[in-house]
This record gives structure tokens, C-alpha cells and sequence, in this order.
């Protein structure tokens, strides 16, 4: 996996930050999405390459449950994490008991269940009147 985050770094569009990051979601069928960070001048306009592989999955036909596991790398040589947004839509998609695999250029990875990086998600209960 690191090899394919590696590579997949390469693709990310960073031209006002240089904070290149890649992902790739696994479904339970095995399929892979990959995706990077997407900048813009208007940074609002910028998506994260978390959400770029989970909405890629979705745009194929993959709902809530159908996802195992989201590896994920920085360009910096450091462990990088999903921003909070991200974990929303990462709440949103993945079961609590799914993994989160965040690599370093150098080889490190570390690895974390979603309910440990979400542990008290907004979600579709909340918004039961």
C-alpha cells in the first residue's frame, strides 16, 4: 500500500499549500478508490484527498457499509491524519470497527479503528426531532 500512496502523491494538485496527501478506501468487495488533495484559489473550494476517494466510491455505486478500510499518506515524511471534516464523512461511510491506516513517506504507518478517531460522530440520529 505504501508504494500506491507514493505514486498516488504524485497526482495531488498542492500549488498554494505543497501539502501533497493521498488516499485509497477499500470496499468490503475489495475495489479500490484512490484519491488526493485538490486545491484552489479559493481555498473553500479545496477538497481533501479523503473525501476524494470516499465520494469517487460513492460516485460508483458504494453506500454506508460498504467500506473496509482508508490508507492514508502525507508528502512531508510525518504521519498525517484525517482534518475533522474529513472524519465526518468518514463517520458518515465507515463502521466504527473499520481501519484508518495513516502512512509516513518513510515507511512508519500507523493504524486506528474509525471509532477512535470519531468518537462521537454527527450523525443521521442527531438530526431526529
Amino acid at each position: 500500500m505504501k508504494d500506491k500512496l507514493l505514486k498516488l502523491l504524485e497526482n495531488s494538485y498542492s500549488p498554494y499549500s505543497h501539502f501533497r496527501v493521498a488516499a485509497i478506501v477499500i470496499t468490503k468487495d475489495g475495489c479500490e478508490f484512490c484519491g488526493v488533495n485538490v486545491e484552489n484559489a479559493s481555498y473553500g473550494a479545496c477538497i481533501c484527498a479523503e473525501r476524494s476517494a470516499i465520494l469517487g466510491a460513492v460516485s460508483a455505486g458504494y453506500k454506508k457499509g460498504d467500506f473496509q478500510e482508508l490508507n492514508l499518506m502525507v508528502g512531508n515524511g510525518r504521519i498525517g491524519m484525517p482534518c475533522f471534516a474529513c472524519r465526518q464523512v468518514i463517520a458518515e461511510f465507515f463502521d466504527k470497527e473499520d481501519t484508518i491506516k495513516c502512512y509516513s513517506t518513510v515507511g512508519e504507518v500507523k493504524e486506528f479503528k474509525v471509532g477512535e478517531l470519531c468518537p462521537y460522530p454527527f450523525g443521521s440520529e442527531d438530526l431526529e426531532i
